[in-house]
Protein backbone atom coordinates (compact mmCIF):
# COMPACT_ATOMS: atom_id res chain seq x y z
CA UNK A 1 0.00 0.00 0.00
CA UNK A 2 1.48 3.82 -0.63
CA UNK A 3 2.37 5.37 2.41
CA UNK A 4 1.31 9.36 1.88
CA UNK A 5 3.58 11.01 4.14
CA UNK A 6 2.79 14.61 6.15
CA UNK A 7 5.19 17.23 4.97
CA UNK A 8 6.51 19.78 6.75
CA UNK A 9 6.34 23.22 4.88
CA UNK A 10 9.94 24.73 5.24
CA UNK A 11 12.95 24.62 3.23
CA UNK A 12 14.76 22.55 5.76
CA UNK A 13 13.02 19.26 5.09
CA UNK A 14 14.87 16.82 4.02
CA UNK A 15 13.57 13.67 1.14
CA UNK A 16 14.72 11.10 -0.01
CA UNK A 17 14.40 8.45 -3.56
CA UNK A 18 11.64 6.26 -3.20
CA UNK A 19 9.56 8.56 -0.59
CA UNK A 20 6.43 8.94 -0.89
CA UNK A 21 5.32 13.12 -1.01
CA UNK A 22 2.07 14.64 -1.34
CA UNK A 23 2.52 18.33 -2.98
CA UNK A 24 0.52 21.31 -4.89
CA UNK A 25 1.06 22.09 -8.57
CA UNK A 26 2.89 24.70 -8.99
CA UNK A 27 3.35 25.48 -12.25
CA UNK A 28 2.28 23.16 -15.68
CA UNK A 29 4.61 23.35 -18.74
CA UNK A 30 3.56 21.33 -22.02
CA UNK A 31 6.05 18.60 -20.83
CA UNK A 32 6.77 19.12 -17.76
CA UNK A 33 4.73 20.22 -14.17
CA UNK A 34 6.64 21.98 -11.06
CA UNK A 35 5.50 20.57 -7.39
CA UNK A 36 5.64 22.17 -4.38
CA UNK A 37 6.34 19.15 -1.88
CA UNK A 38 7.31 21.19 1.27
CA UNK A 39 11.31 21.23 -0.23
CA UNK A 40 13.83 23.64 -0.75
CA UNK A 41 13.10 23.72 -4.52
CA UNK A 42 10.23 22.03 -6.00
CA UNK A 43 9.73 18.86 -7.65
CA UNK A 44 10.07 18.13 -11.45
CA UNK A 45 7.34 16.29 -12.86
CA UNK A 46 8.46 15.11 -16.41
CA UNK A 47 5.45 14.67 -18.57
CA UNK A 48 6.87 10.71 -18.96
CA UNK A 49 5.86 10.11 -15.46
CA UNK A 50 2.16 11.87 -15.31
CA UNK A 51 0.07 8.78 -16.15
CA UNK A 52 0.55 5.54 -17.22
CA UNK A 53 -0.90 6.62 -20.81
CA UNK A 54 0.89 8.61 -23.67
CA UNK A 55 -0.40 12.36 -23.39
CA UNK A 56 0.46 15.23 -25.41
CA UNK A 57 0.66 17.80 -22.75
CA UNK A 58 0.58 17.81 -19.07
CA UNK A 59 -2.13 20.37 -19.23
CA UNK A 60 -4.19 17.37 -19.99
CA UNK A 61 -3.91 16.07 -17.11
CA UNK A 62 -3.06 18.61 -14.43
CA UNK A 63 -3.49 21.97 -12.95
CA UNK A 64 -2.41 24.40 -11.02
CA UNK A 65 -3.09 24.21 -7.64
CA UNK A 66 -3.85 20.85 -7.75
CA UNK A 67 -2.96 18.72 -4.77
CA UNK A 68 -1.44 15.36 -6.04
CA UNK A 69 0.92 12.76 -4.41
CA UNK A 70 4.55 11.44 -5.96
CA UNK A 71 7.21 9.39 -5.47
CA UNK A 72 10.90 10.95 -5.54
CA UNK A 73 12.35 8.53 -8.50
CA UNK A 74 15.82 10.94 -7.96
CA UNK A 75 17.24 13.75 -6.37
CA UNK A 76 20.16 15.45 -6.98
CA UNK A 77 21.82 18.13 -4.19
CA UNK A 78 24.82 19.26 -6.85
CA UNK A 79 21.98 20.47 -9.78
CA UNK A 80 19.53 21.42 -7.25
CA UNK A 81 17.07 18.74 -9.17
CA UNK A 82 14.35 16.65 -7.65
CA UNK A 83 12.39 14.33 -9.85
CA UNK A 84 9.19 12.77 -9.23
CA UNK A 85 6.65 10.51 -10.55
CA UNK A 86 2.49 10.83 -10.26
CA UNK A 87 2.73 7.29 -12.51
CA UNK A 88 4.73 5.50 -10.03
CA UNK A 89 2.17 6.18 -6.95
CA UNK A 90 -0.71 5.58 -9.41
CA UNK A 91 0.94 2.03 -10.23
CA UNK A 92 1.73 1.03 -7.10
CA UNK A 93 -1.81 1.27 -5.60
CA UNK A 94 -3.26 -0.05 -9.10
CA UNK A 95 -1.45 -3.10 -8.76
CA UNK A 96 -2.55 -3.41 -5.22
CA UNK A 97 -6.11 -2.89 -5.80
CA UNK A 98 -6.38 -5.00 -9.29
CA UNK A 99 -4.41 -8.02 -7.32
CA UNK A 100 -7.36 -8.21 -5.14
CA UNK A 101 -9.77 -7.72 -8.30
CA UNK A 102 -8.07 -10.39 -10.15
CA UNK A 103 -8.55 -13.00 -7.52
CA UNK A 104 -11.98 -12.45 -6.62
CA UNK A 105 -13.36 -12.01 -10.29
CA UNK A 106 -15.16 -8.77 -9.24
CA UNK A 107 -16.66 -6.88 -11.99
CA UNK A 108 -16.00 -2.77 -11.94
CA UNK A 109 -16.15 0.37 -14.31
CA UNK A 110 -13.36 1.62 -16.53
CA UNK A 111 -13.39 4.93 -18.83
CA UNK A 112 -12.07 4.27 -22.66
CA UNK A 113 -9.04 5.88 -22.86
CA UNK A 114 -7.86 5.36 -26.56
CA UNK A 115 -8.59 3.04 -29.25
CA UNK A 116 -5.86 1.26 -30.59
CA UNK A 117 -4.76 -1.53 -33.30
CA UNK A 118 -6.12 -4.68 -31.61
CA UNK A 119 -8.39 -3.16 -28.79
CA UNK A 120 -9.30 -0.44 -26.58
CA UNK A 121 -6.85 0.98 -23.50
CA UNK A 122 -8.01 1.79 -20.25
CA UNK A 123 -6.18 4.22 -17.44
CA UNK A 124 -6.44 2.15 -13.95
CA UNK A 125 -3.16 3.93 -12.65
CA UNK A 126 -1.48 1.67 -15.42
CA UNK A 127 -2.28 0.97 -18.57
CA UNK A 128 -5.04 -1.79 -18.99
CA UNK A 129 -5.72 -3.37 -22.17
CA UNK A 130 -9.10 -4.89 -23.26
CA UNK A 131 -8.30 -6.73 -26.95
CA UNK A 132 -10.78 -6.64 -29.80
CA UNK A 133 -12.38 -10.23 -29.14
CA UNK A 134 -12.79 -9.59 -25.48
CA UNK A 135 -15.35 -5.87 -26.28
CA UNK A 136 -18.24 -7.47 -27.17
CA UNK A 137 -20.16 -10.65 -27.48
CA UNK A 138 -20.55 -10.07 -31.52
CA UNK A 139 -17.77 -8.98 -33.71
CA UNK A 140 -17.30 -5.34 -33.95
CA UNK A 141 -15.47 -3.42 -36.94
CA UNK A 142 -14.94 0.08 -36.04
CA UNK A 143 -13.91 1.00 -32.10
CA UNK A 144 -13.65 4.68 -32.32
CA UNK A 145 -16.75 5.24 -31.19
CA UNK A 146 -15.84 3.87 -27.50
CA UNK A 147 -13.00 6.32 -26.94
CA UNK A 148 -14.85 8.17 -23.39
CA UNK A 149 -17.45 5.31 -23.11
CA UNK A 150 -17.77 3.42 -19.54
CA UNK A 151 -17.19 -0.37 -19.92
CA UNK A 152 -17.84 -2.86 -17.16
CA UNK A 153 -15.02 -5.05 -16.84
CA UNK A 154 -12.94 -8.06 -14.66
CA UNK A 155 -9.25 -8.86 -15.09
CA UNK A 156 -8.96 -11.81 -16.59
CA UNK A 157 -4.87 -11.76 -16.77
CA UNK A 158 -2.64 -9.98 -14.52
CA UNK A 159 1.37 -10.05 -14.67
CA UNK A 160 3.23 -7.09 -12.81
CA UNK A 161 6.87 -8.14 -13.87
CA UNK A 162 5.53 -7.58 -17.40
CA UNK A 163 3.59 -4.77 -16.93
CA UNK A 164 0.14 -6.69 -18.33
CA UNK A 165 -3.42 -5.92 -17.48
CA UNK A 166 -5.74 -7.51 -19.66
CA UNK A 167 -9.41 -6.74 -19.53
CA UNK A 168 -12.95 -7.79 -20.55
CA UNK A 169 -16.05 -6.88 -21.26
CA UNK A 170 -17.31 -9.83 -23.30
CA UNK A 171 -16.88 -12.24 -19.95
CA UNK A 172 -19.00 -9.40 -18.28
CA UNK A 173 -21.70 -10.17 -20.61
CA UNK A 174 -22.06 -13.67 -21.13
CA UNK A 175 -21.81 -14.43 -17.63
CA UNK A 176 -25.04 -11.86 -17.41
CA UNK A 177 -26.67 -13.95 -20.26
CA UNK A 178 -25.74 -16.59 -18.18
CA UNK A 179 -27.45 -15.79 -15.06
CA UNK A 180 -30.65 -14.82 -17.81
CA UNK A 181 -30.22 -17.93 -19.22
CA UNK A 182 -30.76 -19.76 -16.11
CA UNK A 183 -33.35 -17.62 -14.77
CA UNK A 184 -35.37 -18.27 -18.23
CA UNK A 185 -34.94 -22.01 -17.84
CA UNK A 186 -35.98 -21.76 -14.17
CA UNK A 187 -39.35 -20.05 -15.67
CA UNK A 188 -40.31 -22.29 -18.38
CA UNK A 189 -42.80 -25.01 -18.16
CA UNK A 190 -43.21 -27.94 -20.38
CA UNK A 191 -46.31 -27.60 -22.58
CA UNK A 192 -46.89 -23.66 -22.33
CA UNK A 193 -47.16 -21.63 -25.39
CA UNK A 194 -45.39 -18.82 -25.87
CA UNK A 195 -44.02 -16.39 -28.37
CA UNK A 196 -40.35 -16.45 -29.64
CA UNK A 197 -38.31 -15.22 -32.61
CA UNK A 198 -36.59 -17.03 -35.15
CA UNK A 199 -32.88 -16.67 -34.80
CA UNK A 200 -31.29 -19.32 -37.40
CA UNK A 201 -32.56 -22.18 -39.69
CA UNK A 202 -30.42 -24.94 -40.35
CA UNK A 203 -31.39 -28.40 -42.24
CA UNK A 204 -32.03 -29.96 -39.55
CA UNK A 205 -34.83 -27.31 -37.92
CA UNK A 206 -34.85 -23.74 -36.45
CA UNK A 207 -33.90 -22.33 -33.71
CA UNK A 208 -36.13 -19.80 -31.73
CA UNK A 209 -35.22 -17.28 -28.80
CA UNK A 210 -38.01 -17.40 -26.46
CA UNK A 211 -36.79 -14.88 -23.82
CA UNK A 212 -32.91 -14.87 -23.99
CA UNK A 213 -32.26 -18.34 -24.80
CA UNK A 214 -32.55 -20.36 -28.00
CA UNK A 215 -34.62 -23.44 -27.97
CA UNK A 216 -34.38 -26.03 -31.31
CA UNK A 217 -38.12 -26.36 -33.15
CA UNK A 218 -37.18 -29.75 -35.25
CA UNK A 219 -37.83 -30.09 -38.41
CA UNK A 220 -40.72 -32.58 -37.92
CA UNK A 221 -42.22 -29.93 -35.41
CA UNK A 222 -42.50 -27.03 -38.01
CA UNK A 223 -45.93 -28.00 -39.47
CA UNK A 224 -47.98 -31.09 -39.67
CA UNK A 225 -47.44 -31.35 -43.59
CA UNK A 226 -44.01 -32.31 -45.01
CA UNK A 227 -41.18 -29.35 -44.90
CA UNK A 228 -38.31 -30.37 -46.73
CA UNK A 229 -36.15 -27.44 -45.90
CA UNK A 230 -37.21 -25.30 -42.50
CA UNK A 231 -35.82 -22.13 -44.96
CA UNK A 232 -38.76 -23.01 -47.65
CA UNK A 233 -41.49 -21.63 -44.74
CA UNK A 234 -39.42 -19.81 -42.03
CA UNK A 235 -37.02 -16.70 -41.93
CA UNK A 236 -35.16 -15.41 -39.34
CA UNK A 237 -36.95 -12.96 -37.82
CA UNK A 238 -40.34 -14.23 -37.90
CA UNK A 239 -42.17 -14.11 -34.62
CA UNK A 240 -43.81 -17.64 -34.52
CA UNK A 241 -45.63 -19.30 -31.14
CA UNK A 242 -44.30 -22.40 -29.73
CA UNK A 243 -44.97 -24.83 -27.15
CA UNK A 244 -42.53 -26.31 -24.78
CA UNK A 245 -42.08 -29.82 -25.19
CA UNK A 246 -38.99 -30.57 -23.19
CA UNK A 247 -36.44 -28.02 -20.99
CA UNK A 248 -33.31 -29.71 -20.00
CA UNK A 249 -31.51 -27.26 -17.61
CA UNK A 250 -28.32 -29.16 -17.00
CA UNK A 251 -27.51 -29.10 -20.44
CA UNK A 252 -29.38 -25.92 -21.47
CA UNK A 253 -31.57 -27.25 -23.75
CA UNK A 254 -34.94 -26.92 -25.06
CA UNK A 255 -37.47 -28.74 -27.13
CA UNK A 256 -39.77 -26.60 -28.85
CA UNK A 257 -42.74 -26.82 -31.38
CA UNK A 258 -44.51 -24.88 -34.06
CA UNK A 259 -47.11 -27.00 -34.92
CA UNK A 260 -48.57 -27.94 -31.64
CA UNK A 261 -50.35 -24.53 -31.99
CA UNK A 262 -51.69 -25.07 -34.78
CA UNK A 263 -55.20 -26.83 -34.90
CA UNK A 264 -53.84 -30.89 -35.97
CA UNK A 265 -54.72 -31.45 -39.79
CA UNK A 266 -57.45 -34.29 -38.82
CA UNK A 267 -59.19 -31.62 -36.49
CA UNK A 268 -59.40 -29.72 -39.69
CA UNK A 269 -60.37 -33.00 -41.92
CA UNK A 270 -63.44 -33.30 -39.55
CA UNK A 271 -64.78 -30.08 -40.92
CA UNK A 272 -63.10 -30.51 -44.70
CA UNK A 273 -64.24 -34.04 -45.80
CA UNK A 274 -67.47 -36.04 -44.68
CA UNK A 275 -67.97 -40.12 -46.29
CA UNK A 276 -69.31 -39.92 -49.65
CA UNK A 277 -67.03 -37.11 -50.69
CA UNK A 278 -64.88 -38.08 -53.69
CA UNK A 279 -61.59 -35.79 -53.18
CA UNK A 280 -57.98 -35.45 -55.03
CA UNK A 281 -55.19 -37.05 -53.42
CA UNK A 282 -51.81 -37.95 -53.56
CA UNK A 283 -50.33 -41.45 -53.43
CA UNK A 284 -47.60 -41.41 -50.71
CA UNK A 285 -46.96 -44.84 -50.06
CA UNK A 286 -47.43 -48.22 -51.49
CA UNK A 287 -47.76 -51.25 -49.58
CA UNK A 288 -48.58 -54.86 -50.25
CA UNK A 289 -52.10 -54.19 -49.01
CA UNK A 290 -52.57 -50.95 -50.92
CA UNK A 291 -51.65 -47.67 -51.30
CA UNK A 292 -51.56 -44.47 -48.69
CA UNK A 293 -53.49 -41.61 -50.22
CA UNK A 294 -52.90 -37.85 -49.05
CA UNK A 295 -55.86 -36.09 -49.17
CA UNK A 296 -54.59 -32.90 -47.44
CA UNK A 297 -51.64 -31.85 -45.61
CA UNK A 298 -50.71 -34.44 -42.96
CA UNK A 299 -54.12 -36.11 -43.55
CA UNK A 300 -53.42 -39.82 -45.64
CA UNK A 301 -56.07 -42.54 -45.77
CA UNK A 302 -55.98 -46.16 -47.11
CA UNK A 303 -57.44 -47.49 -50.42
CA UNK A 304 -57.29 -50.97 -49.97
CA UNK A 305 -55.87 -53.12 -52.59
CA UNK A 306 -59.51 -54.56 -53.40
CA UNK A 307 -60.52 -50.75 -53.51
CA UNK A 308 -57.35 -49.52 -56.26
CA UNK A 309 -59.24 -51.15 -59.49
CA UNK A 310 -62.66 -52.64 -60.73
CA UNK A 311 -60.40 -55.70 -61.61
CA UNK A 312 -57.84 -58.05 -60.11
CA UNK A 313 -54.62 -56.84 -59.64
CA UNK A 314 -51.70 -58.83 -57.15
CA UNK A 315 -49.73 -55.42 -55.88
CA UNK A 316 -50.76 -52.05 -56.16
CA UNK A 317 -47.90 -50.80 -58.20
CA UNK A 318 -49.53 -52.74 -61.40
CA UNK A 319 -51.32 -49.49 -61.83
CA UNK A 320 -50.24 -47.10 -59.22
CA UNK A 321 -47.20 -45.08 -58.37
CA UNK A 322 -45.58 -42.76 -55.61
CA UNK A 323 -46.66 -38.86 -56.19
CA UNK A 324 -49.25 -40.02 -58.56
CA UNK A 325 -52.99 -37.64 -58.00
CA UNK A 326 -56.05 -39.72 -57.93
CA UNK A 327 -59.54 -39.14 -57.19
CA UNK A 328 -60.44 -41.02 -54.17
CA UNK A 329 -64.17 -41.45 -52.70
CA UNK A 330 -64.15 -41.86 -48.98
CA UNK A 331 -66.04 -45.00 -47.44
CA UNK A 332 -64.76 -43.93 -43.73
CA UNK A 333 -63.57 -41.40 -41.38
CA UNK A 334 -62.46 -42.11 -37.22
CA UNK A 335 -60.69 -38.54 -36.30
CA UNK A 336 -59.86 -39.67 -32.82
CA UNK A 337 -57.88 -42.92 -34.52
CA UNK A 338 -56.77 -40.11 -37.34
CA UNK A 339 -57.85 -43.38 -39.54
CA UNK A 340 -59.76 -42.89 -43.00
CA UNK A 341 -60.72 -45.43 -45.47
CA UNK A 342 -60.70 -44.59 -49.30
CA UNK A 343 -61.35 -45.95 -52.17
CA UNK A 344 -59.88 -45.40 -55.86
CA UNK A 345 -62.59 -48.08 -57.35
CA UNK A 346 -65.41 -46.36 -56.86
CA UNK A 347 -64.19 -42.98 -57.30
CA UNK A 348 -64.24 -44.20 -61.07
CA UNK A 349 -67.58 -45.41 -60.69
CA UNK A 350 -68.78 -42.51 -58.97
CA UNK A 351 -67.28 -40.68 -62.46
CA UNK A 352 -68.63 -42.80 -64.76
CA UNK A 353 -71.66 -42.82 -63.41
CA UNK A 354 -72.18 -39.38 -63.91
CA UNK A 355 -70.64 -39.44 -67.23
CA UNK A 356 -73.62 -42.11 -68.00
CA UNK A 357 -76.46 -39.66 -67.11
CA UNK A 358 -75.08 -36.85 -68.59
CA UNK A 359 -74.39 -38.96 -72.23
CA UNK A 360 -78.43 -39.94 -71.45
CA UNK A 361 -79.59 -36.60 -71.03
CA UNK A 362 -77.90 -35.18 -73.77
CA UNK A 363 -79.39 -37.79 -75.95
CA UNK A 364 -83.09 -36.91 -75.01
CA UNK A 365 -82.46 -33.54 -75.84
CA UNK A 366 -80.88 -34.49 -79.43
CA UNK A 367 -83.82 -36.80 -79.61
CA UNK A 368 -86.29 -33.87 -78.77
CA UNK A 369 -84.60 -32.05 -81.48
CA UNK A 370 -85.47 -34.39 -84.35
CA UNK A 371 -83.68 -37.37 -83.44
CA UNK A 372 -80.38 -39.13 -85.27
CA UNK A 373 -81.51 -42.12 -86.06
CA UNK A 374 -80.53 -44.10 -83.24
CA UNK A 375 -82.69 -45.43 -80.60
CA UNK A 376 -82.25 -45.30 -76.99
CA UNK A 377 -81.81 -49.30 -76.66
CA UNK A 378 -79.10 -48.67 -78.77
CA UNK A 379 -77.63 -45.82 -76.46
CA UNK A 380 -77.94 -47.33 -73.32
CA UNK A 381 -76.17 -50.64 -74.79
CA UNK A 382 -73.51 -48.92 -75.75
CA UNK A 383 -73.40 -46.86 -72.43
CA UNK A 384 -73.68 -50.27 -70.57
CA UNK A 385 -70.81 -51.73 -72.38
CA UNK A 386 -68.66 -48.76 -71.12
CA UNK A 387 -69.66 -48.85 -67.78
CA UNK A 388 -68.80 -52.80 -67.79
CA UNK A 389 -65.11 -52.37 -69.63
Amino acid sequence: MVEENQNETNDTQSVQVDEVLTGTVSKVDEKQALINVGYKYDGILPISEVSSLHIEKVADVLSEGQEITVKVIRLDEGKDELIVSKRAVDAEKAWSELEGKFESGEVFDAVIADSVKGGLVVDLGVRGFIPASHVERHFVEDFSDYKGRTLSVKVIELDKEKNKVILSHRAVLEEEANKQKQNVLDDLQVGSVIEGTVQRLTDFGAFVDVGGVDGLVHISEIAWNHVEKPADVLKEGDKVNVKILKVDKDNERISLSIKATLPGPWEQASADFKIGDVVKGTVRRLVSFGAFVEVAPGVEGLVHISQIANRHIATPDEVLKEGEEVNVKILDINVQEERMSLSIREAQEEKQKKETKKEIANYQANDNDGGMGVTIGDRMGDLLKKFKS
